[in-house]
């Protein structure tokens, strides 16, 4: 083999290996333009996530501090937020993971007071749908998608009132197809409130972290079952994909 060819194919061989990196399928998934709208994070910010298991992530809730490994758990919200806190130290700002595993949007709204307004957050990241559709799927609950859009539109108008300064985020909810819990029949009911998501975060106009596009990316270099074992609740690899979305969104 000559040198020339020998030069050609290591350059192919890391191109791939980079494409199939988790930064290259953020990189493919979320566009420079889908980031125009950047968080600016000041000193003394208090940033919480918030949503349902997959934000909770096996989270302490009986110490609920901020900047605490135990606080987070083990998804995306607490490697997003180990993220922050390593590159802005000087900013000395306050992190907090108030997910709930189970939720859906009107049990957010149920325990808003508490676990939003009374943290006087700056920064609002919510990712909740999954179980609107999914215990609806499974019989635990009647609601449907324009209840969802409805009491969703509802809380961050609540929101706002209160906190009219905050800057939102909002997660699409997803699904991985080819899993334990997922399957074909569930693509057209979650593009609904896919799409009642989206419509929301236009009308606020929030940041939008486009994740089914994203696990869509990442199940073309790896199976489904690599990203999330069930196809909502993410692996290790799929929280650390979810996280470096979130930042890549929001400009971080």
């Amino acid at each position: 083999m000559n040198l020339n060819r020998r030069k050609f194919l290591l350059k192919s061989t890391v191109g791939v290996a980079a494409l199939s990196s988790i930064p290259g399928i953020v990189s493919a998934s979320i566009s420079s333009s889908e980031t125009r709208n950047k968080l600016v994070f000041n000193s003394e910010d208090i940033i919480l996530f918030q949503g349902d298991s997959i934000t909770d992530a096996g989270r302490d809730r009986e110490n609920e501090s901020p900047n605490r490994g135990g606080s987070f758990g083990g998804g995306y919200a607490f490697l997003a937020a180990a993220n922050l806190l390593n590159a802005m130290p000087e900013k000395n700002i306050k992190i907090y993971n108030r997910g709930i595993s189970g939720n859906k949007v009107f049990q957010l709204d149920e325990r808003w007071e508490k676990d939003c307004l009374d943290l006087n957050p700056e920064v609002l990241s919510i990712l909740i749908g999954v179980n609107d559709y999914w215990h609806k799927r499974n019989g635990k609950y009647d609601g449907t998608v324009e209840i969802y859009e409805n009491d969703y539109r509802a809380l961050l108008k609540r929101t706002l009132k209160s906190l009219p300064n905050i800057k939102l985020v909002l997660c699409e909810p997803f699904y991985v197809l080819e899993t334990k819990a997922v399957d074909e029949t569930w693509v057209e009911p979650m593009k609904k409130y896919q799409a009642a998501a989206k419509r929301i975060s236009d009308e606020f106009n929030t940041i939008w972290v486009p994740y089914q596009k994203v696990f869509d990316e990442a199940i073309k270099h790896a199976p489904g079952t690599y990203w999330t074992g069930d196809g909502v609740h993410p692996s290790m690899a799929g929280a650390q994909l979810m996280a470096e979305a979130w930042l890549k969104a929001v400009g971080a």
